[in-house]
């Protein structure tokens, strides 16, 4: 970690909110690399994963969280509840992510905890590109602003990056006076190995049915550089072995499709030559097992 001078400012800045309403793309938009998968399937995000930008005098140290689900049902979507939960107490401004023209059951359940926690937050209203009609949305921008004492209320569109330098500004007035808390050269605090398990786990999440993307977990068991060239071994974790059919297909053709994605994505984020090999292994109820999470890195929060 690297000491600030005087008149730095420096914060942690939670993204939350429901799944799939673009907590991922925005970090990912923001901090200008794919640090973590995105899919168009809610729940893509399992971990909690810092995302750092850092201009001139000020770094915002992001955190990307899980979508929070109000009936969580299985174990491993309470444990991504807490997770998001956590960030809420840990970050010095909140960003509430919701959905332009959409303010549903969840996000209300979302707007109760950000109330609870007590931290300042700004109302980030994503997908604005989806309302040709931008006079459309105004009632829907008073009607949120009159919930919650904002910060302030920013539409955005996290996929076409419209209006991000408005967020970023509207942060830079609210970050706390400190040292920066990382290197101003440094994106995230994931390593290489997490990047190549989101990628792997985004290739299996865009190919794969409604149900067996929530039931696989990735893990990277060997890595090795070599000059030019490095080697990757990645273990999927299924839960019954009709789905580790699936994930494999029909003579290792959807298990080809899914390494090939991957490693495509994996060789332009780290500018070599990868060489992939995927092993799929049945791990019953994984799902439901603490101790599977934790091996998984789908950790509860400490």
């Amino acid at each position: 970690m690297t000491a600030g001078t005087q008149g730095t400012h420096c914060g942690l800045v939670a993204l939350i909110g429901r799944p799939n309403v673009g907590k991922t793309t925005l970090m990912n938009r923001m901090v200008g690399e794919k640090l973590a998968a995105i899919t168009r399937k809610p729940h893509t995000t399992r971990n909690r994963i810092l995302g750092i930008v850092t201009e001139g005098r000020s770094q915002t140290v992001l955190i990307d969280t899980p979508g929070i689900d109000p009936e969580p049902g299985r174990l491993v979507n309470q444990v991504l509840n807490r997770t998001a939960v956590q960030a809420l107490v840990d970050a010095d401004i909140v960003c509430f992510i919701v959905e332009a023209g959409r303010f549903e059951a969840g996000d209300g359940f979302i707007l109760d905890a950000i109330r609870s926690a007590g931290r300042p937050a700004i109302l980030v209203v994503n997908k604005v590109d989806r309302i040709p009609d931008k006079k459309a949305l105004l009632p829907f921008l008073e009607a949120r602003a009159q919930e919650h004492d904002y910060l302030a209320v920013v539409p955005l569109s996290a996929k076409t990056g419209g209006n991000l330098r408005g967020l970023v500004e509207e942060l830079g007035r609210h970050l706390p006076e400190g040292p920066f808390l990382y290197d101003p050269e440094q994106l995230s605090d994931r390593p290489e190995r997490f990047r190549a398990e989101e990628m792997i786990r985004e290739a299996l999440l865009e190919r794969l049915g409604q149900e067996v993307p929530y039931s696989v977990a990735v893990r990277v068991e060997g890595w090795e550089d070599r000059p030019g060239i490095t080697h990757i071994d990645a273990l999927i974790v299924v839960e019954r072995p009709s789905q580790k059919g699936i994930v494999i297909g029909k003579g290792g053709q959807m298990l080809k499709r899914i390494g090939q994605a991957a490693r495509q994505q994996l060789e332009e984020l780290l500018g070599r030559r990868i060489m992939l090999r995927l092993t799929v292994r049945v791990e019953a109820g994984w799902s439901q097992s603490n101790r599977a999470l934790r091996e998984l890195g789908i950790e509860e929060p400490r």
